[in-house]
C-alpha cells in the first residue's frame, strides 16, 4: 500500500472521543485551509460510525467556514432518526468552537426494486490515456506553482483527464469534463470506506468544469474559488480503488457562483453515484 493511501485511510479513521463525538486530523501538506473533500469524507465516516448494516444513500452538506489544517476537527453526530428502512444523521464539524461544515446524511437498508441508469459517455479507457508518470511530467512542466507542488508529492488518488487542453489554454471550451479517478493503492473490503473515499474525491475538478466556458481555472490568481455546498447520491456499490469515470458538466455561473454536476460510473458503465456542487467563483476586485 502506498504511503499516500495509508495517509488517506488514517485521515478517514476518526478517533471516537465520546458516544457521538469524533476527532479527525488533517495532513500537513502546506495548504492554507482544509481540503473540502476531506471534510466531506470525514463527516461521512462520523455518521457511518453510528449506523449498523445500512449503507449511505445520500448526503447534503454546507461549507460554512474555511478549515484550519493545523488543528483537529471535531465531528458531532446527531442521531435524528432510526426508522425501519432509513436512518438519518446530522453532523456538524467544529474548529475553534465554531461550525465549519454541516451535513445531513441518510442510510437505507438494501432493497430490490426498479433498476435503470443512463449510459456512460463514450470516452477512452484509462489505459489509453497518459499514465501517472506522463501526467506528473506534464503538470510539472506546464502547471502553475501550486499545481506543481501538488504533483511533486505522493497522492492518494490518481486522476486521468480525458482531455488536457483546458490545463494549458485560455481558450473557452464547453463546460464538460471527463476524468478517470481511483485510489493509488488497495482499500479495505468495507463499502463505507469506498463511499467515504468517493466523498473525498468528489470535491476534485468539479467546480473547475464550470469555468471552462470562460477560459478560466480555479488556479487563476485573481479568482476566489471555494466550495459552498455539496451533495452526493450513492446508487450502487463500487470500489474506489478501481477506475471510476467522473463525468462532469458546469451548467451555470452567475452571481459569483458556479454549479457543477457529476455522474460516477464504473469502468463497465454502471452508474454508481451522482454529485452536485455549487461553489464560490468570485473575481477579486
Amino acid at each position: 500500500m502506498s504511503t499516500a493511501v495509508e495517509t488517506l485511510l488514517s485521515i478517514l479513521d476518526l478517533e471516537r472521543i465520546e458516544h457521538n463525538l469524533f476527532r479527525g486530523m488533517s495532513p500537513q501538506v502546506g495548504w492554507q485551509r482544509v481540503f473540502g473533500g476531506q471534510v466531506v469524507g470525514q463527516a461521512l465516516v462520523a455518521a457511518a460510525r453510528t449506523v449498523v448494516g445500512r449503507p449511505v444513500h445520500s448526503m447534503h452538506g454546507y461549507f460554512l467556514r474555511p478549515g484550519d489544517p493545523s488543528v483537529p476537527i471535531v465531528y458531532e453526530v446527531d442521531r435524528i432518526r432510526d426508522g425501519r428502512s432509513f436512518t438519518t444523521r446530522r453532523v456538524v464539524a467544529i474548529q475553534h468552537g465554531r461550525a465549519i461544515f454541516s451535513m445531513a446524511a441518510s442510510f437505507q437498508v438494501r432493497e430490490d426494486g426498479l433498476d435503470h441508469h443512463v449510459a456512460m459517455p463514450e470516452v477512452p479507457m484509462p489505459e489509453d490515456l497518459p499514465g501517472e508518470a506522463e501526467m506528473r511530467d506534464y503538470f510539472l512542466e506546464n502547471g502553475p506553482e501550486n499545481v506543481r507542488r501538488y504533483w511533486e508529492r505522493e497522492r492518494p488518488l490518481e486522476l486521468r483527464p480525458v482531455n488536457l487542453a483546458h490545463y494549458h489554454s485560455r481558450e473557452k471550451f464547453p463546460p464538460v469534463q471527463h476524468v478517470w479517478i481511483r485510489a493509488t493503492g488497495p482499500l479495505p473490503d468495507d463499502q463505507d470506506i469506498h463511499d467515504c473515499a468517493l466523498g473525498y474525491a468528489s470535491d476534485m475538478t468539479l467546480l473547475d468544469t464550470a469555468l471552462f466556458a470562460h477560459g478560466r481555472s480555479v488556479f487563476d490568481k485573481d479568482l476566489q474559488p471555494a466550495s459552498l455546498d455539496h451533495a452526493i447520491w450513492f446508487h450502487r456499490p463500487f470500489r474506489a480503488d478501481d477506475w471510476l469515470l467522473y463525468a462532469q458538466d458546469g451548467p451555470n455561473t452567475s452571481a459569483g457562483r458556479g454549479l457543477g454536476r457529476g455522474l460516477v460510473f464504473t469502468r463497465d458503465g454502471t452508474l454508481v453515484a451522482s454529485v452536485v456542487q455549487e461553489g464560490l467563483l468570485r473575481i477579486a476586485g
